[in-house]
């Protein structure tokens, strides 16, 4: 099956899944319009490479879609962006 990346508010997080089964998660906590990061997970025993990365980059795909902001607290979720400027524009400024 292909994986897909939700939003599960009611979770504060997005889910990777295949299918029914959950794979790995972002953990969140929303203010406001900024979406702070604060944990990423994901199952090692799904002998699949890249499932971290493909569901950080369609997290912050839907901040950026919704018009938000982000604060990358997790150290996965902020080395992804280090690694991938293109979305370091998505990095709330200090203070907010």
């Amino acid at each position: 099956m292909e994986t897909t990346v939700q939003d599960v508010p009611e979770k504060s997080r997005y889910e990777i899944r295949d299918g029914e089964r959950a794979l790995g998660f972002a953990a969140y906590e929303r203010r406001g319009d900024t979406t702070v990061f604060t944990h990423t997970e994901v199952d090692p025993d799904t002998g699949r490479d890249g499932l971290g990365s493909t569901l950080v980059r369609a997290a912050l795909d839907d901040v950026r879609g919704r018009g938000g902001s982000v604060v990358p607290q997790c150290s996965f979720v902020r080395g992804w962006i280090e690694r991938h400027p293109e979305y370091a524009d998505l990095v709330a400024a200090p203070g907010r």
